[in-house]
Formats: structure tokens, C-alpha cells, sequence
């Protein structure tokens, strides 16, 4: 096991104990020191943020990058501090916008497929709306070794969140599209980038991207609504900020997406997965800090071979 590996299991471990100002400032520094270093990530992060932003300078690029590490690194420290905050702080730390569109669709008894990118915390997110909107049934990439990825379901299942494994096969896909037509469901998928090799290819602030096709598929397998899903962090002061016992919250804002009028069905989940795309681009666009993405996502960027792969298997369908 890794060093990185194991001070994520005593992160996992640990953090819920200590006064949570302690892991945020941990964390903090974690992030300028990662970004001082200017390794891999970083320059990952600064590579998809030069794509969505072309006008901005290397100076800009560099302020953005710092702003995009400290957002990623908040991420963890929430989510392992997250099992040791109480059901009141955590709706005061969340602000939702247009949940009321959710609501109507999980009312009849249907359920609800969100399309998500690496924006602000998902997982304070989904402890919220397991709360207020419908139980949450999501998926989770499998991490090496093991017990990292064992400590992450066990960290999202204690705070109401079920989990699925995202394996190569189709098994997680038809177990999706069996909870959804059961109805009562809310279903966030992380998408905005491809861990498959049956992703979409799109158009993401102007350059070529792959992601996931699972939000659009799900919703159209099942007749499920889809709904883009904006994650921000946020400052917080006054008694907002006295109920969550923090200085940041999260604002949620869901956003309906339909596959356009006319659209031929063998289209339908590519014109569907580039209308989801087309609001979290212009979020990112605007909000670039925002934005954590340390992969490659830009077809650009991408190994070849995984490109020929891919189209391998999108000529297999």
C-alpha cells in the first residue's frame, strides 16, 4: 500500500474525531503545497482550465489552478468530516435552487437521474437530498487497493447513501435501470468524465470531450427525468453559518434537460448527454474555480489507443 494510501485511510478514519477547523486547515495546506510543487495534477487541472478559459493569461491560469486545488482539497476534508456532523448542520451548509422541479418528478412515485460534474462536494450533497428529495443510489469507481475504496463506501453508506461498484461489464447499468423503475429514486452519476469505454463524445466549451453516457442512458432506458446538477462552493456568514458550524456551504441548483424535438432514436442519448453537458459548460465557463478536474477529458488530450478502443466499441452496439 501506497504512502497516498494510507493517509487516506487515517484521513478516513481520523478526521470525523478532530475539531473539523483542524482537518479544513490540513487540507488547505495539502492543496498550496500540491500547487507550489506544480506535479502532474496541477498541470492537469491548469491544462483543461487553459481549454475553458482561452483568454485567460498564465498568471490568470495559475490563480485559477490555486482557487480549483484548495475547492478539490475542501472536498475530502468535508466528506471525511462529514460522518460527524448532525442532520441540522448539514441542511444549514446546504442552499438548493430549483429542487422544487425534483420534487415534482419524485412526487408520482418516478425517480430522478442527475447528471453531475467534479464540482463542490457531492457527497454533502447527497447526505442533503437523501434527506429532503429521495433515497440516493449512485456509483462508485473502484479504487486500488481495496480498502480505499471499502473506507469510501463505508464513509457514503453511514451517511444514507447506496452504492454501487462501476464495473466494465453492463451489471451495474441494468441494477440502475432496476431501482429507477422501481420509482422513488434519486440517481446522481459523476459524468463529466468517461471511465468506460463506452462513453460520449462532445462538445465541452468548444473542444472535443469524452464522458459518460450513463445519465442520459438511464433516463431514457426508464423514462426517468434528467436533471444537470451545479455544485457550488460557497462562503457563509450570520446565523447560517452559526447552524452549519462553518464558513462554507454548498449551493445545489438542478436544471431540466430533454432530448430535443425531432431527434432520431439511435441520437437520442448522445443529443441528450450534450444537453447536460451544455449547462455544466456554461457553469464552468463562468465559474472555472469551481471546476476540480484533474484527468484528461479533452479528446485532445486522450491516449490514442484508448480512443480507438472506444470507437471500437461503439461500433459494436
Amino acid at each position: 500500500m501506497t504512502l497516498a494510501s494510507r493517509g487516506l485511510l487515517a484521513a478516513v478514519r481520523w478526521a470525523p474525531r478532530l475539531p473539523e477547523p483542524l482537518v479544513r486547515g490540513a487540507a488547505n495546506a495539502v492543496a498550496e503545497i500540491a500547487w507550489l510543487r506544480h506535479g502532474a495534477g496541477v498541470r492537469r487541472l491548469e491544462s483543461n482550465l487553459a481549454k475553458v478559459r482561452p483568454d485567460a493569461t498564465p498568471r490568470e491560469l495559475r490563480s485559477l489552478s490555486r482557487a480549483g486545488m484548495r475547492a478539490y482539497l475542501r472536498y475530502y476534508a468535508e466528506a471525511f468530516t462529514l460522518p460527524g456532523r448532525t442532520g441540522a448542520q448539514v441542511d444549514a451548509r446546504l442552499r438548493p435552487v430549483n429542487a422544487e422541479g425534483v420534487l415534482a418528478e419524485l412526487g408520482p412515485g418516478r425517480s430522478v437521474v442527475l447528471a453531475l460534474g467534479h464540482q463542490g462536494n457531492w457527497d454533502l450533497a447527497g447526505a442533503w437530498a437523501t434527506r429532503h428529495l429521495a433515497p440516493v443510489t449512485t456509483v462508485a469507481e473502484r479504487l486500488e487497493p481495496p480498502e480505499v475504496y471499502d473506507a469510501f463506501v463505508d464513509l457514503r453508506t453511514g451517511i444514507g447513501l447506496r452504492i454501487l461498484p462501476l464495473d466494465d461489464g453492463h451489471g451495474v447499468f441494468r441494477q440502475l435501470v432496476g431501482i429507477a423503475k422501481a420509482g422513488g429514486a434519486l440517481m446522481p452519476l459523476l459524468a463529466d468524465r468517461d471511465l468506460t469505454s463506452r462513453g460520449v463524445e462532445v462538445d465541452l466549451c468548444g473542444h472535443r470531450a469524452r464522458v459518460a453516457a450513463g445519465p442520459a442512458a438511464l433516463a431514457l432506458a426508464t423514462g426517468s427525468a434528467l436533471f444537470a446538477t451545479l455544485l457550488h462552493h460557497e462562503r457563509i456568514d450570520g446565523p447560517r453559518r452559526r447552524a452549519a458550524g462553518s464558513s462554507w456551504g454548498l449551493s445545489i441548483e438542478f436544471v431540466r434537460v430533454e432530448v430535443p424535438p425531432g431527434t432520431p432514436k439511435a441520437d437520442r442519448v448522445r443529443a441528450l448527454t450534450q444537453a447536460w453537458v451544455d449547462v455544466l459548460a456554461a457553469d464552468i465557463a463562468e465559474h472555472p474555480e469551481q471546476w476540480h478536474m484533474l484527468q484528461r477529458v479533452f479528446v485532445s488530450d486522450l491516449d490514442p489507443a484508448r480512443l480507438a478502443a472506444a470507437g471500437a466499441a461503439g461500433g459494436e452496439r
